[in-house]
C-alpha cells in the first residue's frame, strides 16, 4: 500500500521511500512464495488525511494523521477494495489483539498487545466494528524480540531494517517538521506572552508553529520558556519559564469528535452522571492511565477554553486523570484514548477539543483581566 509519493511534492524521484519500501516487500514476498500487489492510495490520502490534518495545523491544533490514516485508509479505502467475501481479512503488522466477546451476538473487542512496550492499539482507536471484524493482528500475542527471532530463522532480510517513526510524509527529518509545514501554511504571525508577567517576549510565525509542551526558544530569557497554551482567538502562545512548570499539566481533557469501536453502543456507566472509571493514552508510548470518563453540558466547560471546543453540541466527553500532575504538554488535536477499567479493552477515542487545569484557567484569566 503506497501512501504518499514524495513526487507529489518535489516532482522529482528523488528519496522516494515507497519504491524502497514497495521493492523489500518483493523480496519478502518472494522469499516466502506468497503473491503481491502493490494499491496505490496516495490520492485519497492526500484528500482524506493530508488536507484535513494540515486544516488542523492552521487552526492551531495538533493533529494525529496516524490515528486518521488507520480509520480512513487501511481500515477505509483499502478495505474497501478488498472482497466482500466472508473468506477476505485484512492482516496488518499492528502490536495489538482482537477476541471475540463470547455469547448469542459475538462483536469483536480491542485489546491491548502483549507486548505492552510496542503495544499500537491507540493507533487502532479510531475504526469501527466493521473493520475490526475484518482484522487480523498475527503480532498481538508476540514480543518484538519473538518476531525479530523468528525473522532471523527465517532468513527474513527485513528484521535488519531500522524501525520507521514519524509521519509517512515527513519521516526523520528532524528538525524540518516546521519547514515542511510553511510550504502548505500560509504564515499568520502573532505575538508570544509569558503568561506569569503578561509581557510580550516574542513573535510566532503561526499557532502552527510551536505546540503545547515545546521549547518556545525564545532568545534574552533569562530562563528556558515553554508553550502553555495557544489561544486562536487572540492569535497568541502563551509560554512560561521552567519544563516542569505546573501550567504545563492538565488534568482535564475536553473530547470532541468522539467515537466508539462499537458505535451503537455506549461504555457502561457513561449515560450516568458519575461516569466510569478507565484507563486513558495520549501519546502512543506513554503508558495508559487511570481516569474518570464522563459526559458533561458544554456550559460547565470554563469559558476560556470554549471557543476551542466549539462543535454545537450540547454535552461534551470529558477525561479527567487520577494525577493532575502526570500529563503535560498535552495539545488540542491531539487523540485520546480510551480502556476499560481493566486497561485492556480499547473502547474507542476522540480528538482533544481542550487540555487544561484550574491552574491553567486561572492564569489565562488574569491576563484576560490585564488586557
Amino acid at each position: 500500500m503506497r501512501n504518499w509519493d514524495l513526487r507529489d511534492e518535489s516532482g522529482t524521484d528523488e528519496g522516494c521511500q515507497w519504491e524502497r519500501d514497495w521493492n523489500d516487500v518483493q523480496r519478502l514476498c518472494k522469499a516466502l512464495d506468497i503473491p503481491c500487489k502493490m494499491v496505490d492510495l496516495s490520492k485519497e490520502y492526500w484528500t482524506r488525511i493530508f488536507e484535513p490534518s494540515l486544516e488542523i495545523w492552521q487552526s492551531g491544533q495538533t493533529p494525529n494523521p496516524d490515528v486518521l490514516c488507520n480509520r480512513e485508509i487501511k481500515f477505509g479505502a483499502l478495505l474497501d477494495q478488498l472482497s466482500l467475501d466472508e473468506g477476505t481479512w485484512l492482516a496488518t503488522g499492528h502490536y495489538a489483539r482482537k477476541v471475540w466477546q463470547e455469547g448469542s451476538n459475538p462483536r469483536p473487542k480491542l485489546l491491548s498487545a502483549k507486548d505492552r512496550i510496542k503495544d499500537q492499539a491507540f493507533y487502532l482507536a479510531s475504526i469501527n466494528e466493521t473493520g475490526l471484524s475484518r482484522a487480523l493482528f498475527p503480532l498481538g500475542n508476540l514480543l518484538k524480540s519473538q518476531v525479530k527471532e523468528m525473522a532471523r530463522k527465517w532468513n527474513l532480510d527485513a528484521v535488519e531494517r531500522k524501525e520507521s517513526t514519524g509521519l509517512c510524509f515527513i519521516g526523520e527529518r528532524s528538525g524540518r517538521f516546521s519547514q515542511f509545514l510553511t510550504s502548505y501554511i500560509t504564515p499568520k504571525p502573532g505575538p508570544i506572552y509569558d503568561l506569569l508577567t503578561h509581557k510580550q517576549v516574542g513573535e510566532h510565525r503561526g499557532l502552527w508553529s510551536f505546540t503545547t509542551g515545546e521549547n518556545a526558544r525564545i532568545s534574552g530569557m533569562s530562563q528556558r520558556m515553554f508553550v502553555a497554551h495557544r489561544d486562536t482567538k487572540l492569535n497568541a502562545i502563551f509560554v512560561v519559564p521552567g519544563g516542569d512548570n505546573k501550567l504545563l499539566h492538565c488534568d482535564t481533557v475536553v473530547l470532541h469528535d468522539w467515537s466508539w469501536i462499537w458505535r451503537d453502543t455506549l461504555p457502561p456507566g457513561l449515560s450516568t452522571t458519575e461516569g466510569f472509571e478507565g484507563f486513558a493514552k495520549i501519546r502512543h508510548r506513554m503508558s495508559a492511565v487511570p481516569c474518570t470518563v464522563k459526559l458533561i453540558p458544554v456550559s460547565a466547560i470554563p469559558s476560556v477554553f470554549t471557543r476551542e471546543d466549539g462543535q454545537g453540541q450540547e454535552q461534551a466527553l470529558t477525561v479527567t486523570f487520577s494525577d493532575p500532575y502526570i500529563q503535560s504538554g498535552v495539545s488540542p488535536g491531539q487523540i485520546a484514548a480510551i480502556w476499560d477499567s481493566d486497561g485492556e479493552w480499547c473502547l474507542g477515542c476522540g480528538s482533544i477539543g481542550a487540555a487544561y487545569s484550574m491552574d491553567l484557567v486561572t492564569a489565562l484569566d488574569d491576563f484576560s483581566k490585564s488586557l
